[in-house]
């Protein structure tokens, strides 16, 4: 079969790219080939369900600091293709959406059904070809003409976008190509910890914390979940993402340090020692301080050496030291990771230093282009990682749909 454009990945970026190709060249025939028996099923389980599909952050530069990978390559494209064209895209095909406090934006409908049914609706009225079910075996060229062989039909084409995200099948075809490929680690997990502090007080969230790899230049701030296995939310995830590569050679086995009121161990004891004077004839355990929700303060306090009947006039010098620790600088064992949902986001892919980003072409194989995780490109939770495959997906479609 033969296509001007075939597109391989039936995805978010998949979609977005074949849909702009369409509309900016309608001459073109484009072609979309997913491996599996429907596409879009990252977009189905985006934002729990509900498809985080980008973030309200508006400046390029500020945005590009939230890709532990792409963050240099990505302020060119960032500057042609932003957030608000994202959120002008879908908003011009009927599709409301709402900036939440985070800054994430999601449709106003809170379901990843109304973007699948936008890119399902826009493809079958451009007559976009998508055959489920074709996974591709092999790439090569013949002359001009790339030729895509997959487990049930061959097809030849002026020029492919790949955008098949985190795909070690396509990771080998994009090698036999000669282009390197980045070996992918997981990022965006939570921290596998068992420990006395935390094992008995699952769902206790601490709005902002500092955490910090010991031995390691690694940090972040953020909110902190305590979970059935350990530790997550925001900050974790921002420590995984960033720490991707660091913490694989780590083999996921490291102490965290916590600032949980993210004030310095002498102000914290300075605080303390004023508080003891105070409410001195209160009991510690019962009265929680710096924000910390009242059962991780309890644990806390008990892990500092104070009894539960103690009030603030009986607490010693040690012991106001210790709670000082706890709250600035709480170590903890981290003891493996866990997946952040279903989302599996990983680090890795084909090397950034080998595709021209005003484009998205590689630079090895002309018409070639890439979009998407499939690149060595990732962010941290928040719509940012979809931010990256709408852009990407533009500037390739606007680069192949130039040619006649």
């Amino acid at each position: 079969m033969k296509k001007d454009v075939i597109v391989i990945g039936g995805g978010a970026a998949g979609f977005f790219s074949a849909i702009n190709i369409a509309i900016l060249n309608p001459e073109l025939s484009v072609l979309i080939l997913e491996r599996g028996s429907e596409g879009l099923q990252k977009v189905k389980i985006s934002g729990g369900g509900r498809c985080n599909v980008t973030h309200a952050q508006f400046i390029p530069s500020e945005l590009t600091t939230n890709y532990p990978r792409g963050e240099k390559e990505l302020l060119g494209p960032f500057h042609e293709y932003m957030t608000g064209d994202t959120m002008e895209w879908f908003e011009e095909r009927g599709i409301e959406l709402k900036i939440e406090e985070d800054g994430r934006v999601f449709p106003v409908s809170n379901t990843s059904q109304t973007i699948i049914d936008c890119f399902i609706n826009e493809a079958n009225r451009l007559n976009i070809q998508i055959l489920y079910n074709h996974s591709v075996k092999s790439i090569s060229k013949k002359e001009d003409q790339w030729l895509v062989n997959t487990d049930n039909s061959d097809f030849c084409c002026n020029k492919i976008l790949v955008t098949t995200g985190s795909n070690p099948k396509i990771w080998n075809l994009m090698d036999q190509l000669n282009h390197t490929i980045i070996k992918p680690v997981p990022s965006l997990f939570s921290f596998d910890i068992k420990d006395d502090r935390i094992n008995s007080i699952p769902g206790v969230v601490v709005e902002d914390v500092e955490v910090s790899v010991v031995n390691s230049k690694l940090s972040t701030d953020g909110p902190l979940l305590i979970t059935h296995k350990g530790l997550s939310a925001p900050s974790i995830l921002k420590l995984s993402a960033f720490g991707a590569l660091e913490l694989a050679s780590m083999d996921y086995q490291f102490n965290i340090s916590i600032n949980f009121i993210k004030t310095s161990y002498n102000e914290c004891l300075s605080q303390l020692k004023l508080i003891k004077s105070d409410m001195s004839k209160k009991m510690v355990v019962n009265h929680s301080l710096f924000d910390i929700p009242k059962r991780l303060w309890k644990e806390l306090v008990l892990y500092s050496g104070i009894e539960t009947n103690t009030t603030w006039a009986d607490i010693n010098k040690s012991q106001l030291n210790e709670l000082s620790i706890q709250l600035t600088s709480s170590i903890f064992k981290v003891k493996g990771k866990s997946t952040f949902k279903e989302e599996f986001v990983t680090a890795g892919g084909v090397d950034l230093k080998e595709i021209n980003f005003k484009t998205f072409e590689s630079k090895i194989n002309p018409n070639l282009f890439f979009a998407g995780e499939i690149l060595n490109i990732d962010a941290v939770t928040g719509g940012f990682n979809f931010q990256n495959a709408w852009t990407g997906a533009y500037i390739a479609s606007k680069s192949i749909s130039d040619f006649s």
